[in-house]
């Protein structure tokens, strides 16, 4: 088992939003960039449908992010993007859980497999 926490957050671009987006995608991948915990940071994008894979290494290190996207992301990246599913995987403490699940989070829990 791993003590990795994962993610697949799917969004909607708001129409005319482009630059907007662009630009804080650009911000936010550099400043996730410097959270140590952060093990991936994908985003892709298929005409208005954004999807965004996290990776961290623990459950602490995705709350360290969540701390850092609530304090400086938060407000621009909901008045553009809105969140459609939300699918989490790993160990979530309560914390996470708390944070994660306004934005109607699913949770599942590591029954089998392995990590290399």
């Amino acid at each position: 088992m791993t003590e990795h926490i994962y993610w697949l957050l799917k969004l909607d671009l708001q129409t005319d939003q482009d630059a907007a987006f662009d630009a804080l995608m650009a911000e936010m991948v550099t400043a996730t960039l410097n959270e140590s915990g952060a093990k991936s940071y994908e985003w892709h994008r298929s005409g208005s449908a954004i999807h965004i894979f996290e990776r961290y290494a623990s459950s602490d290190d995705a709350m360290t992010h969540m701390q850092n996207f609530g304090t400086n992301f938060a407000d621009r990246f909901l008045a553009i993007l809105t969140p459609t599913q939300l699918d989490v995987y790993g160990p979530a403490k309560d914390d996470l859980r708390a944070a994660l699940t306004p934005v109607g989070a699913v949770f599942h829990e590591q029954v089998g497999g392995f990590d290399r």
